[in-house]
């Protein structure tokens, strides 16, 4: 008996010690996703004033990534505090309270998914060893005690439209701009979604060739027109960016 008491203590000891690493790297891994999140905010913002909506909403992407992370980071130093805190209680995990339980869910469910804190991994081993295989697969899927918060987080779509256009116009009102999504709602589901004619480039391009060896310019193209330049000399078209109404308040 005294064997197995001494055991978790010092199982409880290892996991201890790894929280307290893993809110070392912490500080470090925010470092990081701060800066790109501050340049991806900036990118989204530059783009608006140009009127490049749609790319935009593409940059909208990292922003969304990089803000999910470093909330999620926010979650998971709490949990990491309050089982440091309340470490003689994992000595009894069937005695723990609702507050330890979520902690402990928290960090399992975390160690699959954020991999800036390799620690986690280790101490999600420990817990499990402590609460049992059923409480750490429950963590493991979010559900149980995971705290909702955490698992939407760690686990929501980036590249979900409305939540992409949120973000933009969070963004657009901080740089008094205007956004108007219906143009660009139209070009998503207007039309049969052909080339437009005047794309059409055909694939000897810009300029045939006689059989004499000569050049001279199509028919259908202008010679002087060097704005479909880049997409003929492969064979294919150029692609026109698709560019949304975007007004400066005053």
């Amino acid at each position: 008996m005294g064997f197995i008491q001494g055991r978790t203590s010092k199982q409880t000891s290892r996991v201890k010690t790894l929280l307290w690493l893993a809110l070392s790297r912490l500080a470090a891994a925010r470092r990081p996703r701060l800066a790109r999140k501050s340049i991806s905010r900036s990118d989204v913002g530059q783009l608006l004033a140009l009127g490049h909506i749609d790319r935009a909403l593409h940059r909208a992407e990292q922003l969304i990534e990089e803000d999910n992370m470093l909330e999620a980071f926010n979650i998971i130093e709490l949990h990491c505090n309050r089982l440091i805190e309340c470490a003689k209680q994992l000595d009894k995990p069937h005695e723990c309270g609702d507050d330890i339980r979520e902690a402990a869910a928290g960090i399992m469910f975390a160690a699959g998914r954020c991999g800036d804190l390799p620690e986690l991994t280790f101490a999600r081993t420990i817990l499990t060893n402590k609460f049992g295989g059923e409480f750490a697969e429950m963590a493991k899927e979010g559900a149980g005690v995971v705290d909702p918060m955490l698992v939407w987080k760690l686990t929501s779509n980036k590249g979900d439209m409305e939540l992409k256009k949120k973000v933009v116009k969070e963004v657009a009102a901080e740089n008094n701009v205007l956004v108007d999504f219906s143009e660009l709602q139209e070009v998503e589901h207007g039309g049969s979604g052909n080339v437009p004619h005047h794309h059409n480039v055909s694939h000897e391009g810009i300029y045939q060739t006689d059989m004499d060896g000569t050049s001279e310019p199509s028919h259908d193209e202008d010679p002087c027109d060097t704005s479909n330049s880049d997409g003929a000399s492969n064979g294919h078209p150029k692609q026109e960016n698709t560019r949304t109404s975007v007004h400066k308040r005053r």
